[in-house]
């Protein structure tokens, strides 16, 4: 595991592209909706049809498969998106059906904490967590020497590369800028240098 973390924060510190948010950058708006990923479970109920009915696990390629509708595309999509998509495949079929869709279990949002923290690794939510949140998941630091604590950063994959979002921890313990307290993505790094 620790090699991992390892491997993370070579990564997250050199690879390019990585960019260091702007200041005033909206980077602590969570989504509106949890985006499903792999591993999730799903129960898809079928208005008056039992046999239709089950529960599903988000496949590792972000697929699943249901009947009528076939291989359906979720990770990434919200419930509402993947209702929405299955209503529309299954009315070829059954033109008065309404589904209900239902997020069961979480399982594929994991953020991660490396550096000088009580317990470093990979933690899993059943709910997106702040900043704060995943320090104290990953045990503090108040055993430890943080060598500079106002320069904590989230490492943040998006479409367009990486990107380094600050965290001053010293300011927000004294309760100033909470807005750095930002909501982590799945897959976020924290780095506590």
């Amino acid at each position: 595991m620790r090699s991992l973390t390892a491997l993370l924060l070579c990564l997250a510190l050199f690879a390019p592209g990585l960019v260091l948010a702007q200041e005033g950058e909206r980077v602590n708006e969570p989504d509106q909706y949890y985006h499903v990923g792999p591993g999730d479970k799903l129960e898809i109920l079928v208005w008056k049809d039992d046999y239709l009915s089950r529960k599903v696990v988000v496949q590792p390629d972000g697929y699943i498969t249901f009947p009528l509708a076939g291989d359906v595309q979720v990770m990434g999509r919200t419930i509402p998106q993947i209702r929405d998509e299955i209503t529309r495949r299954i009315r070829e079929y059954l033109p008065d059906t309404k589904i209900i869709v239902m997020l069961e279990e979480t399982n594929s949002y994991k953020i991660y904490v490396i550096g000088k923290v009580n317990n470093p690794g990979e933690f899993g939510a059943q709910r997106p967590v702040s900043v704060l949140q995943a320090l104290a998941m990953a045990g503090g630091f108040d055993n430890l020497v943080i060598s500079d604590p106002d320069n904590i950063k989230i490492i943040r994959t998006t479409t367009d590369g990486q990107r380094a979002i600050p965290f001053d921890y010293n300011k927000i313990k004294k309760g100033k800028s909470l807005e750095m307290n930002v909501i982590l993505h799945s897959g976020d790094v924290v780095v506590v240098p």
